[in-house]
């Protein structure tokens, strides 16, 4: 692996040429009078491929989960009164 050293002003000037540089492979360090204060490197992609099912038993859904909510926790959503449903118009 190649690796190559600018200073700030010429890593600011020229971003665009070593991030090219950089996804090709090579290795940036970014110095600031002449002492190295970054490496500016590829980032590794994670191209793993999760397999369908591998939480297959650790969640459950109740049974009830979209059942109607108790009146009490409702007006406790609502502020004290629950809102009757508004007709819908047929088209």
């Amino acid at each position: 692996m190649n690796c190559m050293e600018v200073n700030v002003h010429e890593a600011k000037t020229h971003l665009s040429r070593l991030l090219q540089r950089v996804a090709a492979g090579e290795e940036v360090i970014i110095a600031r009078a002449g002492t190295p204060v970054a490496r500016l490197v590829a980032v590794e992609t994670k191209n793993k491929v999760r397999p369908l099912g591998m939480d297959r038993g650790r969640m459950w859904v109740a049974d009830d989960f979209d059942a109607p909510l108790p009146d009490d926790l409702l007006k406790a959503f609502y502020g004290g009164e629950i809102p009757k449903p508004k007709r819908r118009r047929r088209k």
